[in-house]
């Protein structure tokens, strides 16, 4: 991440062999947790690490209470579609909104609003009224919030560890939301079988508090501030263009789409699974979230340790990633389709994080909340498209071929963009006993696994 033009950590071309280089520079290695030590960002780790399990608790009951109310896949991946749809419409804006304002300010404002619809929808279910209305309009809701909320919160990171420990940060971040996933859906499922879902969402609405005391109590003097873009025509346009003339960027952000619309969509699959494969219940939802979330944590504690982000390592993770979908999608017994969420987990996070960190450590400060909304955008955006798609696909020909349909098109998308950038990098397809790798048409270095 610079601090200027940004000549040191965006090229506006990838080269030939220089490709094997980064492409973010190391974060300084003290620890896995080296970030940690900053007060301000533990501060935060904290607050998130709280409202993060409300969130996964209202995720599980959100999906359960639809699924219960309509006995349909299709209505719950309209829920998720709902939900996503204000950042595919308005994720643009959200990042010159977050390039504009005072970050801190802006999350005390987005938090504030996420929790008071939590509480508002815990109340229609508490009280017996909730309809499945309800829950797409507090989904879409949240929705809109989230389009400012997540630049704003991408984009305070460096703002509180400084460029050294970027990285890093970004690597918890996600390790502190993959550990709030193991914990939320375990507590969601004992609550929904226990006492309903009202009261997961309450809960949820709660915890809000937690991220809010956590901004208050910063000390504001040991901030990295960037200076605020003051309004003025063409902003977005300006993002759109930044974007498009670095392939470091683009690259990253098309292969994280794919992913993000046709193979992040969990709740549609394994609500099918449990209902109409392994005939569970709400517990057995809230086990198979946990397993993904266990294996999600480790991958974000894996790239916490790697303190750095290759296009190669992103590659590899999506191809894993993508395949391990369609493998676990023919799974033919219970626990062993149990035991693959595991590393369908840690590769899905590895994807997230590495182009996560690739993309904000190649950014100019000035343009990284409307990068990072491009990124988002794309990432969660593309949902609403592929979330009821794969729903219907899911409830016309079973959870299975849903599921696979998902991972079929991932895995066509992340072969497609390595050879993309094996043909921008200048490398040629290289097979011996060490396995399948990309190398310079000129040179034996290794450079881009491709599996």
């Amino acid at each position: 991440m610079s601090t200027g033009t940004g000549a040191d950590s965006a090229p506006g071309h990838i080269s030939t062999p220089s490709t094997a280089a980064p492409v973010a520079a190391p974060a300084s290695k003290g620890s896995m947790f080296s970030s940690l030590k900053i007060r301000n960002y533990r501060l935060f780790a904290t607050g998130q690490v709280v409202s993060n399990t409300g969130t996964w608790m209202q995720r599980i009951a959100q999906d359960w209470l639809v699924l219960s109310l309509t006995g349909s896949a299709s209505a719950v991946g309209i829920t998720i579609a709902l939900q996503f749809l204000p950042m595919l419409m308005f994720g643009l804006y959200g990042g010159v909104l977050a390039d504009r304002l005072p970050k801190r300010p802006l999350l005390l404002a987005t938090q504030s609003a996420m929790g008071l619809t939590g509480i508002a929808l815990a109340v229609l279910t508490l009280a017996g009224h909730v309809q499945v209305w309800h829950v797409y309009v507090a989904a879409f809701a949240i929705g809109l919030v989230t389009v400012v909320d997540n630049p704003a919160r991408q984009t305070f990171v460096p703002e509180m560890v400084g460029k050294d420990q970027v990285a890093n940060a970004v690597s918890l971040n996600s390790a502190n939301f993959q550990s709030a996933r193991l914990v939320g859906p375990a507590i969601a499922g004992v609550l929904i079988t226990a006492v309903g879902s009202g009261w997961a969402f309450l809960l949820n609405g709660l915890s809000f508090a937690a991220p809010l005391a956590g901004l208050l109590l910063m000390r504001t003097h040991e901030l990295h501030p960037v200076e605020p873009r003051p309004r003025a025509k063409g902003q977005l346009r300006e993002g759109l263009r930044y974007v498009a003339g670095r392939p470091e960027l683009i690259w990253p952000i098309a292969l994280v789409g794919f992913i993000g619309t046709f193979g992040f969509n969990f709740p549609i699959w394994l609500s099918a699974y449990v209902s109409d494969v392994f005939h569970g219940d709400a517990g057995t939802y809230g086990l198979f979230n946990t397993l993904i979330a266990a294996g999600s944590l480790a991958g974000a504690l894996l790239a916490a340790r790697r303190g750095q982000s290759r296009l190669r390592v992103l590659v590899a993770a999506a191809v894993l990633f993508s395949a391990l979908l369609l493998v676990t999608a023919f799974a033919p017994g219970f626990w062993l389709f149990a035991a693959l969420l595991v590393p369908i987990g840690i590769f899905g996070l590895t994807v997230n994080v590495t182009a996560n960190s690739s993309v904000q450590m190649a950014t100019d400060p000035e343009m990284r909340g409307r990068v990072m909304a491009l990124f988002m955008m794309v990432f969660t955006g593309g949902t609403p498209l592929g979330a009821p798609l794969l729903g219907w696909i899911t409830d016309t020909y079973g959870a299975r071929i849903g599921m696979a349909a998902g991972g079929l098109i991932s895995l066509t998308a992340s072969l497609a963009i390595a050879v993309v950038l094996a043909r921008v990098g200048n490398l040629r397809l290289r097979v011996n006993r060490r396995g399948v790798t990309f190398v310079p048409a000129a040179a034996p270095r290794e450079l881009v696994p491709a599996a």
